[in-house]
């Protein structure tokens, strides 16, 4: 390996190792391993800086500097004291620490960081020096240890602040989608920007800005403030300004972006975001509901995210999803429609039979990411004409061009296990025993969840998006991008204005 080259770690979601395998590729990543929500590669300083700014489906990017074996906390302390912390910070720097804990040895992760904290702080006191102080926001170095097994690994957090924290969210609503989940379900879709595109419920506006920040190769990092590894020893301010102000790989996007949403108020929150990004010029709003659809562009892409039934009554749920179906069907007819959601019951409301179907998680919410080739007449006939060539297999044309890249549970000789696609809304089967000694299976009663405020429901109106919260929880911030009084040091994240 080269001695400017050393192993970074990217951080992602599960079932997006894929997609961020790719973009590391891409930016030139060497000895790439995909592991679970994980990405490993190797690369030197500027690929560090630049996996921070340009990829849109990573978390956060870790550099591993220190790897030993522990099999008690005592031990960890002992091993962790040893390492030479008087390279990477002073007594008076501050730092946080995060841990990650799969292991039979140790099995509390809170009590695994005070003895990590407490070897760092023992470190200087026992060389006469001041104790360094824990900060939780925005400290001097983010310091992370990950424990597997017996296996310890101490890395610092380059990024800080997770990186789905783009920078230009000016508000949101109650639950918008995470940046970097959108960008994942945007890749996994295949799109990029060579026709029209559409999000018929929009919410906050998440999916349509990372749809036009990768349809006109926009970094995701071009608005964001700052990130850990500026305060770090070795910062090189000039590469950063360099790598920011490289516009070359960004192109013009000629194509339209469409966004609705029932809700005007949510709608204004999606204006607010789109401007923050300044991608107005790209997307248009509109408030319509998905029953009032009755237009669309020819072949273009529909990406949604509708809401998943968690508070919305079951019989609001079908109806849009039922709606949803009807109107991808007759009105989207020649598109390519891909939706996520955690309910089955809200699939088999569609009405349409799904040519893909990926297992994705939203959080804590196992979910499923479908795809829908919308066509006229029937499915048989339909394959008969791509089969003679009377039609493009859509499909074809998305098939990404990956790497054969090494995977992790295969070098250890392990099983990929997928998690199950949870039914949420089936009422779980149980045995109980009759009093005549009989089996029987019945059905097992779930507690009803608590009712949904009235005072969250305009008058005369019945809710049918998961977003029409937002008049209840609606935030309005200043943006993040960096003003023009900013300090000198800072000046750099000023995009040069274009002729």
């Amino acid at each position: 390996m080269d001695n400017n080259k050393f192993k970074l770690i990217a951080k992602t979601f599960q079932g997006v190792e894929e997609e961020l395998a790719t973009e590391i590729s891409q930016l030139g990543g060497e000895e790439i391993t995909i592991g679970k929500r994980m990405v490993s590669f190797v690369g030197d300083k500027e690929l560090m800086y630049r996996a921070n700014f340009f990829c849109r489906t990573a978390l956060r990017i870790l550099k591993p500097i220190y790897t030993f074996e522990a099999n008690d906390t005592d031990e960890l302390y002992s091993k962790i004291k040893e390492y030479d912390w008087s390279s990477i910070m002073t007594s008076k720097s501050t730092f946080t620490i995060d841990s990650v804990v799969n292991s039979d040895e140790f099995r509390n992760s809170r009590f695994v960081t005070y003895r990590v904290k407490d070897a760092i702080v023992d470190y200087f006191t026992d060389r006469g020096k001041d104790r360094p102080s824990v900060r939780l926001t925005n400290p001097d170095l983010y310091i992370n240890i990950h424990i597997s097994h017996n296996e310890c690994t101490i890395s610092l957090d380059s990024s800080g602040e997770s990186l789905h924290k783009r920078g230009y969210r000016v508000a949101q609503t109650e639950a918008p989608i995470n940046e970097v989940l959108a960008a994942a379900m945007l890749l996994k879709a295949g799109w990029d920007g060579s026709s029209d595109f559409v999000d018929p419920m929009c919410g906050s506006g998440t999916i349509l800005i990372e749809a036009a920040m990768i349809a006109t190769n926009t970094a995701p990092g071009l608005y964001r403030q700052g990130y850990a590894f500026e305060k770090w020893n070795d910062f090189d301010a000039d590469l950063l300004q360099e790598i920011y102000n490289d516009d070359s790989a960004e192109r013009e996007f000629t194509n339209k972006i469409f966004g609705a949403d029932i809700n005007p108020q949510v709608i204004e929150v999606a204006r607010q975001n789109i401007k923050g990004a300044g991608m107005e010029r790209y997307i248009t709003l509109e408030t319509r509901s998905i029953q009032r659809w009755e237009e669309a562009p020819q072949n273009c892409l529909v990406v949604t995210n509708p809401p998943y039934g968690e508070r919305l009554k079951p019989r609001d749920l079908e109806e849009i999803y039922a709606s949803l179906g009807e109107k991808l069907k007759h009105v989207f007819t020649g598109c390519s429609a891909w939706i996520i959601s955690s309910s089955r019951e809200g699939f088999d409301k569609i009405g349409l039979k799904p040519s893909q179907k990926i297992k994705m998680m939203n959080g804590s919410l196992e979910c499923e990411f479908r795809e829908y080739q919308i066509f006229g007449g029937t499915y048989s006939q339909h394959k008969k004409d791509i089969a003679e060539g009377k039609k493009e297999d859509k499909r074809e044309k998305r098939v990404s061009k990956r790497d054969n890249f090494k995977r992790e549970f295969e070098k250890k000789g392990k099983e990929k296990k997928s998690y199950r696609f949870d039914d949420r809304k089936a009422p779980k089967q149980v045995e109980k025993k009759q009093k005549n000694g009989g089996d029987k299976f019945v059905s097992e009663k779930r507690v009803k969840p608590a009712p949904i405020p009235k005072e969250n429901f305009e008058k005369g109106k019945r809710e049918l998006h998961g977003d029409e919260f937002v008049s209840k929880f609606v935030t309005f911030r200043q943006p993040t991008m960096i003003e023009e009084g900013a300090t000198e040091n800072k000046q750099f994240r000023k995009r040069k204005n274009k002729e």
